[in-house]
């Protein structure tokens, strides 16, 4: 007999699983809306779409995240295909997007690096809103580097993207913008096995050092590959921002700044160029 609606977010309850995150899978796998699914809870689904639901509700009580067990997440108000491939996008990092989007000009031809570009989130969000703007993407997995295209792709973004271990690809170039998302967690850092993130690529979370190993590379490489007045701009740990502006001023960088994201942590450092 084939389960209903109700059956079937019944038993995720009783595994533990919220009904939000419940009726979100069931949506997935079904094409059932929330709001369809709360006014014919007595709606019976067919044994394939019910067996794969009950293998998505498992997985999830099990940590995994939803992000990937649901194939997407929104972030900049745009949709992005996510995999095990690739960090998932967060909040926090529009914070990234805005900063940038503020030294882009909407009107004028402009270039702009993203350093390990993931998912494609920052660069596809900066190529949609400046549509003049010449975006380049590097990141140094070629499994990351398809899901960004998909996600280039789907929005229309004009993206070039690149295989490359942090500059190596784009010797000679000079962007007006550099922007990034690196590993900036520390090795021993306890919340590498909480949460989603013992899912996600530990290779995009960590530099398997102090947290500032690949920030120091960034910043190092960056007057060579930006034009005069151009802008670095990175995301960091919550407690790295003191250290961030640091190496940016030693690097001579000047307008060297920290600002905080929605939660009043200080998440995104940069400065600019001369």
């Amino acid at each position: 007999m084939a389960a209903t609606v109700q059956q079937l977010l019944a038993w995720a309850r009783g595994l533990g699983l919220p009904v939000l995150e419940a009726r979100m899978l069931l949506e997935h796998v079904s094409g059932l809306d929330r709001t369809r699914q709360a006014a014919w809870p007595e709606t019976a689904l067919d044994d394939a779409p019910a067996a794969r639901f009950q293998d998505l509700a498992q997985r999830r009580v099990a940590g995994e995240p939803v992000a990937y067990l649901l194939g997407s997440r929104e972030f900049f108000s745009l949709e992005f295909e996510v995999d095990a491939n690739v960090l998932i996008p967060r909040p926090e990092t529009e914070l990234l997007v805005e900063l940038a989007l503020e030294r882009l000009p909407a009107d004028a031809p402009c270039r702009a690096l993203d350093l390990g570009t993931g998912s494609g989130a920052i660069a596809v969000a900066l190529a949609r809103h400046r549509p003049l703007l010449a975006m380049t993407a590097v990141d140094r997995s070629e499994a990351a580097l398809a899901v960004a295209g998909r996600n280039a792709a789907r929005h229309g973004a004009a993206v070039r993207l690149l295989a490359s271990d942090w500059y190596s690809a784009v010797a000679g170039e000079r962007f007006e913008l550099i922007v990034s998302n690196p590993p900036y967690i520390a090795a021993g850092d306890v919340h590498l096995e909480q949460g989603d993130l013992r899912f996600e690529p530990r290779g995009a979370l960590t530099d398997e050092a102090d947290g500032l190993a690949h920030l120091r590379r960034i910043v190092a490489g960056a007057g060579e590959h930006l034009a005069p007045g151009g802008w670095l701009l990175f995301e960091h740990g919550y407690d790295q921002a003191a250290d961030c502006r640091a190496l940016l001023a030693a690097a001579g960088f000047a307008a060297v700044q920290s600002w905080q994201d929605l939660a009043g942590i200080e998440r995104v450092s940069g400065g600019r160029l001369g």
